[in-house]
C-alpha cells in the first residue's frame, strides 16, 4: 500500500471561496453536477424567473433560443428585473441579482408580487451567470434600457443605462454561453429544450412557450401551448384510449409543516383517468416536473389505495381470503397528473426534482380521498369499470409473482439435484444477490478453501487440471470438455453463443446467474496465472456479458508471509514487503520470510483473513474496459495469430524473463 501523507492541519488551512469561486469551483452544489445534467439546470435556472414573471399575469411569452455556437437565450416580457440602485441595501440591484448568493425579490413576506415562486432561493440567475464563459443582461423597465456584460463571472464595462426603444414594452433578456470551464459538457441537445419548455407549458396553462433553434442562418421555431394545463395534457395522452372520462380537480388548503413553520398557501389540481392501454403518472409542483416525485408521489400512491380499497370492500369486490390491492394494480391503469402550487415550496435541493413537506402529502392524501369518496357515488358506472380493472391487475400480478416464484424454485431444485456436479460444493443461501462462487484449481485448494469458506454464502468449484483454450479451440471441442461445461451448469446462466452448443446448456440469460460474485482463485504462481488466464479466457468467449457487468472478479492471494515476534505481516508483491520490513519492522530482521504457498497448503485462518473474508480479502474486479483492452492480448498471446505472438515475445519478452522457468 502507498505512504499516505499528512499535512499539518491548523489555524491558516481554513480558507473561503469568494465571489464567482463558489459556483465555478463547485458546480455541482449549485446545478446538481458539473456535467451535461449540471449545464441543463442552469438553464432551468434562468428560464425559471421569466416562468414566474409569466404566471403571475406580466407577459404571456417566453422566447428560449439555442444557437450554433452553444449560446442560450431567454427573454421575457414581464416587469423587466430590476437593476438601477437599491437604496435600502446602498448598492445596485444588478451587483444583488447576478453576483450575490441569496439575493432576490422573494424573501419579502409581505410581498404578494410572486404568490407561488419556482425561481424562489436567489442563486439561480447569479449562479448561472458566475457558471458561464459570458453572460449578457438587457433589461427594458421604467422607460429605460439597461445593458450588462459578464466574462466568467466578472463585469466588463459597467452598466449601461439609455432611454428605452420607443414602442418596446417592458421585460428581460438574458444571453450567455455555459463555460467548458466549469461544465464538463455544454453540448445541451435540441430534445431537451422541446422537454422542458413541452412540460413548463402543460404546468403553465395559457403562457405560450417559443423554442427557436439556429440552423445555419435561419432558427426553425417551435411553440408549446395548452391553454388547459393539465386536463388538456391528459386528453392528448390518453386519446381514444380511455374507458373513464378525464377529470379535474383543484382545492386550495392552508398548514405549516410543524408548528414552528409559516403557514403555507397550498393550491392542489389534479386531472386524471383510466386506461387499458395507457399508464403515465407525473408530477409538478410550482411547473417544476417532480422527476422524482416526493411528498405528491407518496400521497397519490397512499391516497388511491386507501380509497379504492374501501370501496372494494364495501361493495364485496374481494374474494374470500383474498389479500388487499397494491398500488401498482392502481397505476397499471392510471393516467394522472398533479400540479400543486405553494407559498412555501419544500423543494429537496437546488435542482428542484423533489418535494419533500409533510403539509403538502398529509393535504393532497386527504383531498384525493375524500374526492374519490364523491367520484364512485356520482360515476357508479365507470367506477365499477375501474374496480373491475383494477382486480384483473392485480390478480394478473399475483399470477406473475407465483410463476416466477415457481420457476426460481425449479432452478433451485436443478442446482441441487439435476445439476450437481463432481466436486461442487454449494452454499446454504437461495438469494442470488448474496451467493458467491469461488473458482479453484485441483483437489488440495479444494479442501483448503472449504474450511475457510463462510458456509452461508460461499460455493465453492473446482477446475481440474488445466482448462482449455477457448480462444484456439472450437465450439465441439469446448462443448466436449466436462470441466467448462460442469462450470457453465454451476453458474446457471447458459452461454452466449450464436448456433451450435451442447444440448445440456441453455441460451444465455444473465437473470438466471445464481451467484452475485464469481471469483476466481488461483495460486500466485506462473501456473495459478496461467489457469487464471485460462478461466478468464473462457469466460470471456462464452459468457462476455458477466465480464461487461461486473460480475467477475480475482482474488488476489499473498507472496509473502512475514513473522516478527509472533506477528504475522502478509505482503502480495515486492513492493509491499520491501514496505513492511521497512516501516512495520523499522529494519529488524524479521523471524522468517515464507514465500506463499499453494493455495492448498494454507491454514484456514490464513485463507479466510487473506482471501475470503469481505471486510480484510483483496478483490479485483474485472472491468469490462478490462476486457475490451486486453482482448487483442487474448487473440495474440492464446489465439491463432502466430506471427503477431511471435513480433510480441520478441519486443517485450525480456520484461518477464524473471517469471520464466528455466530450471
Amino acid at each position: 500500500m502507498a505512504t499516505k501523507r499528512y499535512e499539518e492541519y491548523g489555524n491558516d488551512s481554513i480558507s473561503v471561496l469568494k465571489d464567482e469561486e463558489r459556483v465555478r469551483k463547485l458546480p455541482a452544489v449549485i446545478f446538481g453536477s458539473d456535467d451535461l445534467e449540471g449545464c441543463k439546470h442552469a438553464v432551468f435556472e434562468i428560464l425559471s424567473n421569466a416562468v414566474d414573471e409569466a404566471r403571475e399575469g406580466h407577459g404571456d411569452r417566453v422566447i428560449v433560443t439555442r444557437y450554433e455556437d452553444l449560446s442560450i437565450e431567454v427573454e421575457d416580457f414581464g416587469r423587466g428585473c430590476p437593476v438601477d440602485y437599491n437604496e435600502k441595501e446602498k448598492r445596485y440591484n444588478w451587483e444583488l441579482v447576478f453576483c450575490e448568493m441569496y439575493a432576490g425579490g422573494k424573501y419579502n413576506k409581505g410581498v404578494e408580487s410572486y404568490s407561488y415562486s419556482l425561481g424562489m432561493n436567489g442563486l439561480g440567475a447569479c449562479a448561472t451567470q458566475y457558471a458561464s464563459e459570458f453572460f449578457d443582461v438587457t433589461v427594458r423597465r421604467d422607460g429605460f434600457r439597461y445593458d450588462l456584460h459578464f466574462e466568467r463571472g466578472r463585469i466588463k464595462g459597467g452598466m449601461k443605462k439609455e432611454p428605452t426603444d420607443r414602442g418596446r414594452k417592458t421585460g428581460s433578456l438574458f444571453h450567455w454561453k455555459p463555460d467548458n470551464q466549469v461544465f464538463t459538457d455544454i453540448n445541451i441537445p435540441v430534445e431537451y429544450f422541446r422537454d422542458m419548455l413541452r412540460r413548463q407549458a402543460i404546468a403553465n396553462k395559457g403562457v405560450h412557450f417559443i423554442f427557436r433553434n439556429q440552423v445555419g442562418k435561419r432558427f426553425e421555431e417551435e411553440e408549446f401551448y395548452y391553454e388547459n394545463g393539465i386536463q388538456q395534457y391528459i386528453e392528448e395522452t390518453v386519446g381514444d384510449d380511455a374507458f373513464t372520462m378525464p377529470v379535474f380537480w383543484e382545492t386550495e388548503r392552508r398548514g405549516r409543516d410543524a408548528d414552528s413553520r409559516d403557514e403555507m398557501r397550498l393550491r392542489i389540481t389534479a386531472s386524471f383517468c383510466f386506461s387499458k392501454k395507457v399508464s403515465m403518472v407525473e408530477y409538478y409542483h410550482n411547473s417544476s416536473w417532480l422527476e422524482h416525485g416526493g411528498s405528491p408521489d407518496r400521497a397519490v400512491r397512499f391516497g388511491l389505495v386507501a380509497a379504492f380499497d374501501r370501496y372494494l370492500r364495501e361493495n364485496n369486490k374481494y374474494g374470500k381470503n383474498e389479500s388487499k390491492i397494491i398500488y401498482q394494480d392502481i397505476q397499471d391503469s392510471l393516467v394522472m397528473v398533479t400540479n400543486c402550487f405553494s407559498t412555501i415550496a419544500a423543494f429537496e435541493n437546488q435542482t428542484k426534482k423533489a418535494v419533500n413537506s409533510k403539509f403538502v402529502q398529509e393535504a393532497m392524501t386527504a383531498f384525493l380521498k375524500e374526492r374519490f369518496e364523491v367520484w364512485f357515488i356520482e360515476n357508479k358506472q365507470e367506477a365499477e369499470l375501474v374496480a373491475n380493472q383494477i382486480l384483473i391487475n392485480k390478480r394478473a400480478r399475483e399470477s406473475a409473482e407465483r410463476a416466477k416464484t415457481s420457476t426460481r424454485k425449479q432452478l433451485s431444485t436443478k442446482l441441487d439435484i439435476s445439476n450437481r456436479v463432481q466436486k461442487f460444493v454449494d452454499c446454504r443461501s437461495r438469494d442470488s444477490q448474496q451467493r458467491e462462487l469461488y473458482i479453484v484449481e485441483g483437489d488440495s485448494a479444494l479442501g483448503s478453501v472449504k474450511l475457510s469458506r463462510d458456509a452461508e454464502f460461499q460455493g465453492i468449484m473446482p477446475v481440474r487440471g488445466k482448462i482449455l483454450n477457448c480462444l484456439k479451440a472450437d465450439y465441439n471441442k469446448i462443448f466436449a470438455s466436462p470441466i467448462i461445461t460442469d462450470l457453465i451448469k454451476v453458474l446457471g446462466c447458459g452461454v452466449e453463443v450464436q448456433g451450435k452448443k451442447s444440448k445440456e446448456l441453455s441460451s444465455f440469460d444473465v437473470s438466471q446467474l445464481r451467484w452475485n460474485k464469481i471469483v476466481i482463485c488461483t495460486d500466485a504462481d506462473v501456473d495459478g496465472f496461467q489457469i487464471r488466464t485460462l478461466i478468464l479466457t473462457m469466460l470471456y468467449r462464452l459468457c462476455p456479458t458477466l465480464i461487461r457487468d461486473g460480475y467477475v472478479y480475482i482474488a488476489e492471494s499473498p507472496l509473502f508471509e512475514i513473522t516478527y515476534k509472533g506477528k504475522t505481516w502478509f505482503a502480495y508483491n515486492e513492493a509491499e514487503k520491501a514496505k513492511i520490513l521497512r516501516e512495520d519492522l523499522d529494519g529488524k530482521k524479521p523471524d522468517s520470510i515464507q514465500r506463499s504457498k499453494g493455495l492448498g497448503e494454507n491454514d484456514p485462518e490464513m485463507m479466510w483473513m487473506t482471501t475470503m473474508n469481505p471486510e480484510t480479502r483483496r478483490l479485483i474486479k474485472v472491468m469490462p474496459e478490462d476486457a475490451e483492452r486486453t482482448s487483442h492480448y487474448f487473440d495474440v498471446l492464446l489465439g491463432d495469430a502466430l506471427n503477431e505472438r511471435k513480433v510480441f515475445i520478441a519486443e517485450n519478452g525480456a520484461r518477464y524473463l524473471d517469471l520464466a522457468d528455466i530450471s
